[in-house]
């Protein structure tokens, strides 16, 4: 087979019910499979499945995973030169997928594409959750061509030059099988958020390129999951971010130039800096009546410290005599996204794109 659309279900029975029937028929007449993988869901979705749509393959898993558990044990039965993870939430369009494909059979170099990323309920505004491909400012802050903070752009086809990007939305990506073996997938210890900026990272650390291709268009509803408001989201994304650039920063520092003693030594100064912010985002939380939010940073940096996996000097040297002549990562900002979106307000797109080259 050459692609499997997978997605990774846990009750969202309603939204299958909605925006399966079109995914199946966009598949059609490809060479292509769409599959429901469950992580052991409790509202009646693989019933449903069953009844409504008993051709459509279902990996049952026997406990929710999160994104990142439940995709690396559904796909480790899954074989297909490529691979989509998709959000249930998300309603193609017609022919949405022949541009992924077609892009990754012309360019051999691209480890994982996403197509733009609009929001379903305003079909001319990008959607929050990657938009039209991600970037990264320089205290580690992810943001995206088309989304910054709370702002969303209207498309106005500003973005509809395929492009080499950071990192490209998990709600659907489309990763090489080859790839995605070689790195073992996704890194277990995110459990959900930031999991596939980590990836689409790593993957550039060794030579693969992250790509937007803006010829495939999906539309995403967003939130299906975990509300914005939830203090549990909140601290999933400040222990992730962290776990994010200790994965990555070091190596990348390594591919500017720097030594290994160097690279780690800035490394850990940019993540030591990142948590002073993050607790002066606590403070603000404090000071404004937010308790569980406050609480939430200062669980994630606990849950941070407990989970670290620090890169050492031999594995960053190694890793300097492998990549550091090929590998480049796209999509990094030396400014400040909070203080820029903060000055420019409504600007700061234009403002992003006069001053950001991938």
């Amino acid at each position: 087979m050459k692609t499997a659309v997978v997605i990774l279900n846990w009750n969202t029975k309603e939204y299958l019910r909605q925006f399966l029937p079109g995914l199946i028929r966009s598949c059609e007449g490809l060479d292509a499979e769409v599959i429901v993988a469950d992580s052991a869901s409790t509202d009646g979705s693989m019933e449903m499945m069953a009844e409504e749509f008993p051709t459509v393959r279902r990996i049952p898993l026997d406990d929710n995973y999160g994104f990142t558990g439940g995709y690396n044990r559904a796909l480790a039965q899954v074989e297909a030169e490529l691979l989509v993870l998709i959000n249930s939430d998300v309603e193609v369009t017609p022919g949405w997928l022949e541009p992924l494909a077609g892009w990754m059979d012309s360019h051999p170099e691209c480890g994982a594409c996403a197509p733009k990323l609009l929001s379903y309920y305003d079909h001319d505004r990008f959607e929050y959750a990657g938009a039209a491909g991600g970037l990264i400012d320089r205290w580690g802050y992810p943001f995206c061509r088309g989304r910054v903070m709370k702002r969303v752009e209207r498309d106005e086809g500003q973005y509809d030059t395929p492009a080499d990007v950071l990192w490209a939305t998990g709600a659907c990506l489309m990763v090489r099988s080859e790839v995605w073996k070689h790195f073992g997938g996704l890194d277990d210890r995110f459990f959900a958020h930031m999991e596939e900026i980590d990836l689409c990272w790593r993957m550039q650390l060794e030579g693969w390129k992250v790509q937007v291709v803006p010829g495939s268009v999906v539309y995403h509803l967003g939130g299906g999951t975990l509300p914005a408001d939830s203090p549990w989201k909140l601290q999933l994304n400040f222990r992730n971010n962290l776990l994010l650039l200790e994965n990555n920063l070091a190596r990348t520092f390594v591919l500017d130039g720097l030594g290994p003693a160097r690279a780690l030594r800035k490394a850990n100064r940019k993540i030591g800096l990142r948590m002073m912010l993050d607790g002066a985002s606590a403070c603000i939380y404090l000071l404004t009546g937010k308790w569980e939010y406050a609480k939430s940073v200062y669980r994630a940096h606990e849950a941070y410290r407990n989970l670290r996996r620090p890169v050492t000097l031999p594995e960053l040297e190694a890793y300097r005599q492998r990549f550091a002549p090929r590998a480049r990562v796209a999509g990094r900002w030396k400014g400040s996204i909070i203080l820029q979106s903060f000055l420019r307000k409504d600007g700061i797109f234009a403002y992003l794109r006069k001053h950001i080259h991938s």
